[in-house]
């Protein structure tokens, strides 16, 4: 069979499956709304114990970090990740899952050539470009007075 490319991409198009784009819109829209719901929920509460907003808000994040790093070891977190797509995307939960899930796929390596080589493959460029966008605006708000 001997294709052009132009071919070959209307013959990939029409054997696509087609994406349910506005299902996939609503799931995410739903969960990644639920999870903020229960972070404000996590800060009330932390709030509620006589913490201050800043150290609230500190502890809340430290309590999700927890709680996605927990629910991605008992592949919770992944099971709602295929539901709700894009909604479990939110930073910081999405964050904690990209750290956890390769330090579990790679753990049968080893501790130092496995878990700990590979903890940050997905992470990683997110924290290097963050640190590097962070300083690039740092320099020009400096600049800018």
């Amino acid at each position: 069979m001997n294709m052009s490319p132009k071919e070959y991409q209307a013959y990939v198009q029409s054997k696509a499956k087609k994406s349910p784009i506005v299902k996939d819109t609503a799931l995410a829209f739903v969960i990644g709304g639920a999870i903020c719901v229960l972070g404000q929920a996590i800060q009330d509460g932390w709030a509620g114990t006589g913490l201050d907003k800043e150290a609230a808000g500190t502890a809340t994040s430290c309590t999700l970090v927890l709680l996605s790093a927990l629910l991605t070891g008992l592949n919770v977190y992944n099971k709602l990740a295929r539901f709700g797509g894009a909604g479990t995307l939110v930073p910081i939960t999405g964050f904690a899952n990209s750290v956890v899930s390769p330090a579990i796929d790679f753990k049968s390596e080893g501790f130092i050539t496995g878990m700990a080589a590979k903890m940050f493959t997905v992470a990683g460029p997110v924290i290097v470009f963050g640190t590097l966008a962070s300083v690039i605006y740092g320099v020009i708000l400096m600049l800018m007075g």
